[in-house]
């Protein structure tokens, strides 16, 4: 029982550090990400935005609507470990006070991360009008749905979309399936290419006959 109070101490001391805590949830996403996608469909540390020099942790490479030009989807991992510990420490002490105290908190919190997300990573039209905030943790992504109107207040007020390790990798499941079809699409145009020049061909033989 010691050796285990010991290694929990542990974790909460690196879990404590920001900047571990921020390497530990990067480490989560860069996992899913490279699980589920090809290294060409998205880059480590990308500055989105035109003229700024904020790189997102990871951005996705959507095919442009127009042109043979990519469009960016930012992702960025976020780990309000202090508010949620709060919130969680609230509920063990069954204060309703101190319950609805800590979710205002960690609404702000998450709140905070959506505006900064929004305004340091989002840049139409070289990125999609849409970020996306990763939380590394199922129950704080749980937490978050729970709150009425929330989900769609970070969407509506800062084109955020929140997602937990589950709902990203069905996030980027769907978005591989239309890689898919984008390559079909690809292809059978090279394929109606090769058509049309062996339908040209055939019109010249028949010429010579």
């Amino acid at each position: 029982m010691q050796t285990i109070a010991s290694g929990v101490g542990d974790l909460k001391k690196v879990l404590s550090n920001v900047k571990t805590r921020g390497v530990l949830g990067e480490y989560q996403l860069g996992n899913i990400l490279e699980q589920i996608l090809t290294p060409e469909q998205y880059s480590k540390n990308v500055a989105t935005k035109k003229g700024s020099q904020a790189n997102v942790e990871y951005a996705i490479k959507l095919p442009g609507k127009n042109t043979d030009e990519g469009v960016w989807l930012p992702v960025d991992s976020k780990f309000p470990i202090e508010s949620y510990e709060g919130l969680l420490a609230a509920y063990d002490s069954g204060s309703p006070e101190k319950i609805e105290m800590a979710q205002k908190l960690l609404i702000k919190t998450v709140e905070g991360f959506a505006k900064m997300i929004s305004e340091k990573y989002i840049d139409p039209p070289h990125t999609t009008d849409f970020g996306i905030m990763f939380l590394p943790v199922e129950s704080l992504y749980a937490e978050v749905l729970r709150h009425s109107g929330l989900f769609e207040t970070l969407q509506r007020t800062y084109k955020i979309t929140v997602t937990g390790p589950t709902t990203l990798s069905a996030l980027l499941n769907s978005l591989q399936m239309g890689f898919r079809t984008l390559a079909v699409q690809k292809r059978s145009s090279e394929v109606w290419k090769v058509l049309g020049a062996v339908k040209t061909e055939f019109s010249k033989f028949s010429e010579h006959l």
